[in-house]
């Protein structure tokens, strides 16, 4: 059996396919994924032996500019990405038994598994982006709704044209291509009536927070086996644990300053730091021998050998460091990293820090909470609630969709 895989995103974006992917090959399928060619998922599906087969632009050369993406660049990535996924993945889904997608609004893809006759599911990592009565949407390239609207299903309805409007003209014309007739719905289209949440429902209660009738598989997690670096290891057995402070693949949208203003809080408290470059390119502020610099690494093992992380709310890095039992600070940027925050403050495993753009004062008092005695026993406890096998759930469901709509 072959399962095609595809995203378009950040790492928290197609880490959790590759975890997918291992689970359906451990279970006797072969699995591919389409992807976005930067080095760093290159590397990241060649240390596991999965295929990579590129899909539209690297992510860093949208995101890793001075300045954010604005909605011009917004309108011209989406008809890109669509015409991306009728060219890459009609060639990569021949012979595949299934197609699955997530990340960035995957428009194309349930098109190409229409035209080829086989199962299509789409996957997503939070309720955040899906239609319901209790929130409203996100911010979204296009024309925005009153200030004044306040009924959620009237702002969803809205979602669905500002959705149409960047990728409809697009994928419309492709299906014409290829026979197929017109979407007049691409959000709804694209999510089906029965989305399967990859999220934990500890950390991301989903039941009665949508109308859709989702498959609740839990975390797709890409188990990490590798040791930590010899000079990492060496620092962490230096002293006292130090504080993890990182904002992954946020390049344009990390605060300014955060390394100087993070580096002081943390040094008000006493603490080292060990300091993820990411995306952002984070340095050290000075030479003093309490920062340690660390590259892509095996966050897994160095969340349980921290005393607290800070972040920006990545579903993945949160959900990371919940599973390590590491209390956190969440300094959320943008789209669902504000929903992530107030989980960890709901739950009592660390902090919402109030705003994007801390400052050493408010990082400090952030701090003083993330690492009090109680936060870190909370943060042990809900560790111990938080399950891993979300990616094997999600490959037999996989499996048991082809064979179901196989049968005669």
């Amino acid at each position: 059996m072959r399962v095609l895989l595809t995203t378009w995103g950040s790492r928290g974006d197609v880490e959790p396919l590759v975890g997918l992917a291992v689970a359906l090959r451990e279970l006797g399928a072969e699995a591919r994924l389409c992807a976005p060619p930067d080095e760093d998922f290159a590397t990241l599906l060649a240390r596991v032996g999965v295929p990579l087969v590129p899909l539209g632009p690297t992510v860093r050369s949208v995101v890793a500019n001075p300045k954010p993406p604005t909605a011009e660049d917004a309108f011209r990535l989406a008809p890109e990405l669509v015409a991306a996924r009728f060219d890459t993945l009609t060639a990569a889904a021949e012979g595949c038994d299934a197609l699955l997608a997530a990340g960035l609004m995957p428009a194309g893809a349930r098109d190409v598994a229409e035209k080829l006759g086989i199962p299509y599911v789409y996957g997503c990592f939070h309720i955040f982006g899906l239609p319901s009565r209790h929130f409203s949407p996100g911010m979204r390239p296009g024309r925005q709704s009153s200030a004044d609207e306040a009924d959620n299903r009237k702002l969803w309805e809205e979602d669905a044209q500002r959705v149409n409007g960047l990728y409809g003209p697009a994928l419309n014309s492709h299906r014409a291509a290829i026979g197929l007739p017109p979407v007049d719905n691409v959000r709804d289209y694209v999510f089906t009536d029965q989305p399967w949440l990859a999220a934990d429902e500890v950390l991301c209660p989903s039941q009665g927070m949508t109308d859709l009738d989702l498959v609740r598989t839990g975390t797709w997690v890409l188990p990490d086996d590798r040791p930590l670096p010899e000079g990492l290891e060496a620092f962490l057995d230096a002293g006292e644990p130090p504080v993890y402070v990182g904002f992954g693949s946020m390049a344009a949208y990390a605060p300014k300053d955060i390394a100087r203003v993070a580096t002081e809080a943390v040094r008000a408290h006493g603490r080292r730091i060990v300091l993820a470059r990411g995306w952002a390119g984070l340095t050290p502020i000075d030479d003093a021998d309490d920062c340690f610099v660390v590259g892509e690494v095996n966050q897994q093992a160095l969340f349980r050998r921290v005393a607290a992380v800070v972040h920006h709310g990545g579903a993945g890095t949160t959900t990371t460091a919940a599973r390590a039992g590491a209390p956190q600070v969440v300094v959320p940027q943008i789209a669902d990293q504000p929903y992530w925050a107030d989980r960890v403050a709901e739950l009592g495993i660390g902090v919402a820090h109030d705003g994007p753009t801390p400052t050493t004062d408010s990082l400090s008092a952030a701090l003083t909470t993330a690492l009090a005695p109680e936060t870190r026993t909370r943060a042990t406890a809900v560790a111990g609630t938080i399950r891993a096998d979300g990616a094997t759930v999600a490959a037999k469901l996989l499996l048991d969709v082809v064979n179901r709509e196989s049968r005669p």
